[in-house]
């Protein structure tokens, strides 16, 4: 049996046809002390309308915020609501609402989190891998977090993904003012920063399944922030 509290985190933006899908799976788990946190930045489909109806069914609370501002500002906010709560969770966990992230998995994560104070959810380790993504993408991916890792000199085979477990205390340590990563790139400043402080940061496989309805949010933009947002990291030292 789970002793530990443990809530999961997912920011929305239309995903309508998903999150139903992501919310049965997960307390489908059957995993004591269990909760969610939708952070739904008004999408214009009604994914945050729907998640009140299933916070009816499911321990879940929803973050309605006004306007589309970045997935780093969202899972800021939902830490924030985290801690400002009457008893704060010990695991924090980080999950994508578009079903590229296996709720499956995160029984083995809380399991690794008995050794760990991180884990990562990773495609580029043995065992691990993405579906349905094409040539060019692949390699975005695949050199942004080497480029990434040499950079920051951190022994991390996938920076950039985001299905993440934290213990509370990593979170607690971060000032969260001083990130500086709105979207895709806040995965790699929030690893890096646990890095830095000293935690310690593990890797299980994963396969990444590219959504199968909706609209990805990756672009050009994402690339180029990751590439500036690294080297300050990098030449700030935090």
């Amino acid at each position: 049996m789970n002793k530990q509290s443990i809530v999961v985190v997912t920011p929305t933006y239309n995903e309508r046809d998903n999150l139903p899908m992501l919310v049965e799976k997960v307390f489908s788990l059957d995993i004591n002390n269990l909760s969610m946190i939708v952070v739904d930045d008004n999408s214009p489909d009604g994914t945050g309308q729907l998640a009140e109806k299933l916070s009816q069914k499911y321990p879940i609370k929803i973050i309605h915020r006004p306007e589309k501002k970045g997935l780093g500002t969202a899972y800021i906010e939902a830490f924030r609501f985290i801690f400002n709560s009457h008893n704060p969770p010990d695991y924090i966990i980080q999950i994508d609402a578009d079903l590229s992230h296996d709720p499956a998995v995160i029984p083995v994560m809380i399991k690794k989190m008995g050794g760990c104070d991180l884990v990562l959810g990773s495609r580029y380790i043995q065992g691990g891998g993405v579906e349905n993504w094409n040539f060019i993408r692949r390699f975005i991916s695949r050199f942004g977090n080497i480029y990434a890792r040499i950079i920051l000199g951190i022994h991390v085979y996938d920076l950039t993904g985001g299905f993440k477990c934290y213990r509370r205390e990593i979170l607690e340590k971060i000032n969260f003012d001083s990130l500086s990563s709105v979207g895709y790139n806040f995965q790699i400043e929030t690893t890096y920063r646990a890095y830095r402080l000293g935690y310690k940061i593990c890797e299980i496989p994963i396969i990444f399944k590219e959504r199968k309805t909706g609209v990805s949010k990756f672009n050009f933009g994402i690339i180029l922030e990751s590439f500036l947002k690294v080297l300050l990291l990098r030449f700030r030292g935090h």
